[in-house]
């Protein structure tokens, strides 16, 4: 064989391989909007991954995700979801009503699979719960079951507590309801409840000043992004003043809170994981129903309670899901 056919040959065949790889199709990329930090956030992502892991998708492998995180500041969620969909990403993921609600506004094409507590259809996510249409589908709760529950579970440990403080957001989407349920709940239980808000960091410790004026017995701290992502705060401010709290996640428990009350996040966001999945597979977000949890959670920290010098009964412990210890 002569060089320059060897030359030509060993060319044609480097080229080959390279020609066929840029002919392979792309790999899908999903915009992960959370309103969350991504520290507070990553036992939340965990799960989804796990949602996306059953569907036969694993990052890297097979599908990119982009991550945006608010770390709570909702203002930046709209810029964040224009972003992604300049991206062109195949569906969104989005976690908490502020989110979905951004990524909602930003795209009618590109589907939506969002995690939110509230009313989905009264937040303008979808049409119906069964069949959404349209480019939204996911999970939610209703904020009044699980106000009502958090009020009795309070009052069963605090009984003598005069006067409850709920903390929460103003800027969240669905203060209203949560203000709403809240009272529902106290007034059908013959307590009296203050609302208290905080926006920010720095409305932290101005919101646990008002809590010590008003004597509050005991605090009830709502679903909100900002408050997981201060967790460490929260939980500090309620210990530092001896106030018994019940929270919206596990993950205050476990970080020091005394106790909480919800849905399981983690089962929400693993499903979360499994409708992009199957949206990815070639399935409408119209067609898919917005699911509602099952499955919700007690968790107790003893150790805390101790310290606030209070004691749970036999029957709230042989309930709970999880007491640390």
């Amino acid at each position: 064989m002569k060089r320059r056919e060897f030359i030509t040959l060993l060319g044609g065949a480097t080229a080959w391989p390279l020609a066929a790889r840029a002919q392979q199709p792309a790999m899908p990329v999903i915009g992960f909007l959370n309103g969350n930090s991504s520290e507070a956030g990553a036992p939340l992502l965990a799960e989804f991954r796990r949602g996306l892991n059953e569907q036969r998708y694993i990052e890297g492998e097979n599908v990119m995700i982009e991550y945006r995180w608010a770390g709570g500041q909702y203002d930046r969620l709209p810029a964040m979801a224009a972003e992604l969909v300049s991206r062109q990403v195949a569906v969104i993921a989005a976690g908490s009503p502020p989110a979905a609600r951004a990524a909602k506004a930003a795209t009618s094409t590109i589907p939506i699979v969002f995690t939110s507590g509230g009313d989905a259809v009264q937040l303008g996510l979808v049409s119906n719960l069964n069949r959404p249409g349209g480019n939204a589908t996911g999970i939610s709760f209703l904020i009044d079951e699980l106000s009502a529950k958090r009020m009795s579970l309070l009052q069963d440990l605090v009984p003598n507590a005069g006067v409850i403080a709920l903390l929460l957001n103003p800027n969240f989407v669905d203060f209203s309801d949560q203000v709403k349920g809240a009272q529902d709940a106290a007034r059908s239980i013959g307590l009296k409840l203050e609302v208290i808000g905080a926006r920010d960091e720095p409305d932290i410790d101005a919101a646990f000043a008002r809590v010590a004026e008003l004597r509050a017995g005991a605090l009830i701290v709502t679903s909100d992004p900002l408050m997981l992502t201060h967790r460490d705060k929260i939980i500090g401010q309620a210990a530092s003043h001896a106030l018994p709290a019940i929270y919206n996640l596990r993950a205050f428990v476990t970080a020091g809170g005394l106790m909480s009350y919800d849905a399981s996040v983690s089962d929400d966001y693993r499903q979360a994981g499994t409708y992009v999945g199957r949206i990815l597979k070639g399935e409408k977000p119209g067609d898919l129903p917005v699911m509602q949890p099952t499955r919700f959670e007690l968790a107790i920290n003893l150790k805390t309670a101790k310290a606030l010098g209070v004691k749970f009964s036999d029957n709230l412990l042989s309930l709970a899901d999880e007491v640390i210890e």
